[in-house]
């Protein structure tokens, strides 16, 4: 669930049309319907909405493997995911044709249709 600061939708420095700023800010006046909990009013994060443990620390439910060169990619198996370390251009694109190559998920790529 994704929490939003109070009146968002209203503002464009609060988000309104732009993605980048929609973040969660918490409601501090004093006759906030959202700080008092009101029914209908969205929501804010409590305990009761925190990710499982089980979930926790993974990528599209893969856990995650830093791989520095194309060595480490043997290392990434299929219940794991890629995650290519600062490494530069020349290295990466190799790394990303192995992983290709072996049907590897990769996570921190980009591609121009995205």
């Amino acid at each position: 669930m994704k929490f939003l600061r109070q009146d968002y939708h209203r503002f464009s420095r609060l988000g309104k049309g732009r993605k980048k700023l929609q973040k969660w800010r918490r409601s501090k006046g004093g006759h906030s319907k959202m700080r008092m909990k009101r029914r209908s009013y969205p929501a804010g994060p409590s305990p009761g909405y925190k990710t499982p443990r089980s979930e926790f620390s993974r990528i599209k439910g893969l856990l995650p493997v830093l791989v520095h060169n194309v060595h480490e990619l043997s290392r990434v198996t299929k219940d794991r995911i890629a995650v290519i370390a600062k490494v530069g251009a020349k290295k990466k694109l190799e790394i990303i044709k192995k992983a290709e190559e072996s049907k590897i998920p990769v996570f921190n790529i980009r591609r121009k249709s995205e």
